[in-house]
């Protein structure tokens, strides 16, 4: 049977009772050349095994999450839950797709044919030879369809037996849970700190440049198609349009008379920026971290500096790792009144044609009301978002990290974070991934865990990115520990992407967070005692 969808056929005379002498349908498929059975009424439909993204602390049953028509299907192999050696799929392998309090898809070898079966010819399990689990059978069927037997499974009891939290959701009533909760919960850990200011850097020609994140709605990638605005200036490089709204794109580099260094276009990143009026993109070549840095550390540009040129777009200097590094701070209303950005919005508005340059499939504009701000990062091949709102900072891996005796294998050591002391934790460890060495695209995002700053290594922070809440469903609840930690995925279909929403407060047990809490009170006694001596 190779159709997509499952095929219901005719043959023969069926009843709608399973009493004695009526007649049943089963899915016939073979795991391991041994030939088992689902019934007909189970099976919603009968896909090619589909791209998957690997969930963190699962079992290996679970080969992941994939995209069913705009919904998150979680897709188990039927060889791990049997017991059997995993092996890769072949082009003849497919999924069952079966309801068990929620869709589910079971990957099988090769899906044979539809059989028609009377209830008087399946048989109890109590007798069969085969080295296999009678739990999980409700019957055999003997001699059928040129098979001698043919084993009907229980898929409740395969998943009871090892994704137990998979059921608790139906007994307490359904995973009812509201996404508006994902916001409630991070405001209440949000830290107010008045005496720091958090900023966004970003670099330009081995630059760097930083704006308070007040003013930053959101991080995205270069876009594919801008249109030319006629009669602006040369900085302003077009508008793009971002679900169904033209923004205006500044060339920063531009504006800043620097000299473009021959790196490829796609690799820039647009900033959006808000005041009061407008909203615009700023195209630079990088975003580099998310950081927060006291007002001591912040010095006015010298008057006779700010009021010249270019230079009256910078309020402050920033002064880092003992003076090596400089940071340029930008003031966003001042940067888009020189940038004349209300004359170039006046010229969009007679444009009314721009739209049409656009594909007609982009997404309806979706109010903030309606949509949450997340970080997305990457670990291996998967893509995780976590809420802004918990992110302290995101900033690079010094060269060396001070190593921690008897501290659990994921804590790869402490930093000093401008006299914080830092525990780092690696999150590929953490969540069960495979190692790598260091490379420059790595980050060290920071979160504060229960009065506790702790920062996480993630392969690479890709975005600052708001997805709509229509978007976010809850994850399948495959284990006790992952449940707590991964609760909502967003599943953005037409970006054929989806993302994996972590709870930052789970990404440590208490115990974990316990030892921590005693290395930061150790570190406070040895400088103590250093200042003492």
């Amino acid at each position: 049977m190779t159709s997509t969808q499952k095929e219901k056929t005719g043959n023969g005379p069926e009843t709608n009772d399973k009493g004695k002498g009526s007649i049943q349908q089963y899915i016939t498929f073979l795991i391991d050349k041994e030939v088992f059975a689902a019934e007909m009424e189970e099976v919603q439909e009968i896909i090619r095994v589909p791209q998957t993204v690997r969930v963190p602390l699962a079992s290996p049953s679970l080969q992941g999450l994939a995209n069913l028509r705009g919904k998150t299907l979680a897709v188990f192999s039927l060889r791990s839950l049997l017991g059997l050696e995993k092996r890769k799929d072949d082009e003849a392998a497919r999924v069952l797709v079966v309801e068990i309090t929620q869709p589910l898809g079971f990957i099988v070898d090769h899906v044979s044919n539809v059989i028609h079966v009377e209830s008087d010819q399946i048989e109890e399990v109590a007798g069969i030879q085969e080295n296999i689990d009678k739990e999980i059978l409700r019957g055999v069927i003997k001699n059928v369809s040129g098979f001698s037997m043919v084993m009907i499974l229980n898929f409740s009891k395969i998943l009871q037996r090892e994704f137990a939290s998979l059921f608790l959701g139906a007994k307490n009533g359904g995973r009812k849970v509201s996404v508006a909760s994902l916001k409630r919960e991070t405001e209440e850990q949000t830290e107010k700190v008045s005496e720091e200011v958090q900023l966004v850097s970003f670099s330009l020609a081995q630059q760097e440049y930083a704006i308070d994140i007040s003013h930053v709605k959101e991080i995205v990638q270069i876009p594919s198609t801008i249109v030319r605005v006629p009669h602006t200036h040369a900085y302003m490089l077009g508008i793009m349009n971002l679900r169904d709204t033209l923004i205006p794109l500044i060339d920063v580099r531009n504006v800043f008379e620097l000299e473009e260094d021959g790196e490829g276009f796609d690799r820039k990143r647009v900033v959006l920026i808000t005041t009061a009026t407008t909203t615009a993109g700023l195209v630079v070549d990088g975003v580099s971290e998310v950081i927060r840095i006291s007002k001591e550390e912040m010095e006015p540009l010298p008057s006779l500096l700010s009021t010249e040129g270019k230079l009256s777009d910078i309020g402050y200097i920033c002064r880092l790792e003992g003076g090596k590094r400089l940071i340029s701070i930008l003031l966003v209303d001042q940067f888009m009144k020189n940038c004349k950005i209300q004359e170039t919005m006046k010229k969009m508005g007679e444009l009314d044609m721009a739209k049409e340059e656009f594909s007609k499939d982009v997404a309806k504009e979706v109010s903030l009301e309606e949509e949450n701000q997340m970080v997305i990062f990457r670990l291996a091949d998967c893509e995780f978002g976590v809420p802004i709102e918990h992110v302290q900072e995101i900033v690079r891996i010094p060269e060396a990290l001070a190593h921690i005796p008897k501290a659990p294998e994921f804590v790869e050591g402490v930093i000093n974070l401008r006299g914080t002391i830092l525990p780092i934790i690696d999150l590929r460890k953490r969540l069960g991934f495979t190692t790598q060495s260091r490379n420059d695209r790595q980050r060290i995002i920071v979160f504060l865990l229960d009065g506790i700053r702790t920062g996480f290594i993630v392969d690479a922070v890709l975005e600052v990115k708001k997805i709509p809440k229509a978007s976010i469903e809850p994850a399948p609840q495959v284990s006790g520990e992952q449940a707590k930690l991964l609760r909502f995925v967003a599943n953005l279909e037409q970006e054929k992407r989806i993302i994996q929403l972590l709870e930052p407060r789970h990404l440590l047990e208490e115990a974990d967070r316990t030892m921590l809490s005693q290395i930061d009170r150790e570190a406070e006694t040895d400088e103590t005692e250093g200042t003492d001596r």
